[in-house]
C-alpha cells in the first residue's frame, strides 16, 4: 500500500504572491497531518520562489510524520540539508525560467559531483532519492549512483491524454519493477490527480506518492483536511480493475513494447 506526502510549495506560492506572512505552510502542515498525510514535501528552490528557509527550519521542528525536502544538487543545498537533516532529500532538476520541474533528472551525464552529493547526504545519515524518468538507462544510473531511491516523474502519465494513458501507466510500471531489480525503493510523483492518481498508487512495489497542487486546489474548496482524506483514501486504497478499457495491457504490462508496439 502506498503511502501518502503532500506536498506544500503552492501554499508557499500564494503567500509569495503578496510577500506577506500567510498562508503559512508552517501552519497547514498540521492541517495535512490531520488529514492523514504520511509526509510532508517542500522543495527550496535556489531562488527561493515560494518556500523560503525559515519554512523548512520550523517544518523539520514541527512535522510529525517524514520531511522529505527536494532540492536542486548543489553544494549550497547539500549544506542546508546536512545541517537540516530532513528525514529524505530528494534531489531534482531545477531550471531558473521554469513554472514546475519538467522532467527527470540526467543522472547519466550528471557524473561524479552527483555522486559526490549524494554521498555527502547519506554519508550525514539522510537517505537520498533522485527524481527520475522511467527509463531503463536512468534507473540504472541511479543505482550505480549510490542513492538508496527514486522518485519516478510520473508528468508524461499525468498529461497523457485517454489514450494513451494506458501505455504511460505501463512504463511506470516496468520502471518500478527495474528499479526493484536494481536494489532501489520507489516513489513516484507529479501531476498527480484525484481523477489519475488510482492507477499509480496501485502498482506493485510503489512506497510512496507526492502529491501537492490537486490537493492544495481542492482544498480550496473543502478545506485542506478534507483534501488530504480524500486523497488519502484514493492512495491507500486504490481500484485494483483496469480504468481505461485495456485490462490486458494494465494486467500484463511486459506485453507492451516503449516504443508503443504491442
Amino acid at each position: 500500500m502506498a503511502s501518502l506526502g503532500v506536498n506544500l510549495d503552492h501554499i508557499a506560492t500564494v503567500r509569495q504572491a503578496r510577500r506577506t506572512v500567510e498562508p503559512d505552510p508552517v501552519t497547514l502542515a498540521v492541517l495535512a497531518e490531520l488529514g492523514g498525510a504520511d509526509g510532508i514535501t517542500v522543495h527550496l528552490r535556489e531562488d527561493r520562489r515560494h518556500i523560503q528557509d525559515r519554512d523548512v527550519e520550523l517544518l523539520r521542528r514541527t512535522v510529525r510524520s517524514r520531511l522529505n525536502l527536494e532540492m536542486a544538487a548543489t553544494a549550497e543545498m547539500v549544506a542546508i540539508a546536512i545541517d537540516l537533516v530532513p528525514d529524505m532529500v530528494t534531489l531534482v532538476p531545477e531550471k531558473r525560467e521554469e513554472v514546475t520541474t519538467e522532467g527527470g533528472l540526467d543522472v547519466i551525464t550528471a557524473g561524479d559531483g552527483l555522486c559526490r552529493h549524494i554521498q555527502q547526504l547519506q554519508g550525514a545519515g539522510i537517505p537520498v532519492s533522485l527524481f527520475v524518468d522511467a527509463d531503463a538507462e536512468q534507473l540504472k544510473a541511479s543505482a550505480r549512483s549510490g542513492a538508496r531511491w527514486v522518485e519516478l516523474h510520473t508528468g508524461g502519465y499525468a498529461d497523457a491524454n485517454w489514450s494513451q494513458q494506458p501505455l504511460e501507466l505501463a512504463r511506470l510500471v516496468e520502471g518500478c519493477q527495474r528499479a526493484q531489480e536494481l536494489g532501489l525503493r520507489v516513489n513516484a510523483g507529479h501531476g498527480l490527480t484525484y481523477q489519475n492518481v488510482e492507477p499509480v498508487a496501485a502498482i506493485d512495489g510503489m512506497e510512496e506518492l507526492n502529491i501537492g497542487h490537486t490537493i492544495m486546489a481542492r482544498a480550496l474548496a473543502v478545506g485542506l483536511s478534507e483534501a488530504v482524506r480524500q486523497m488519502k483514501q484514493l492512495v491507500s486504497s486504490p481500484r485494483r480493475e483496469p480504468l481505461f478499457g485495456e485490462g490486458a495491457l494494465l494486467q500484463n504490462p511486459d506485453s507492451v513494447d516503449v516504443e508503443g508496439q504491442p
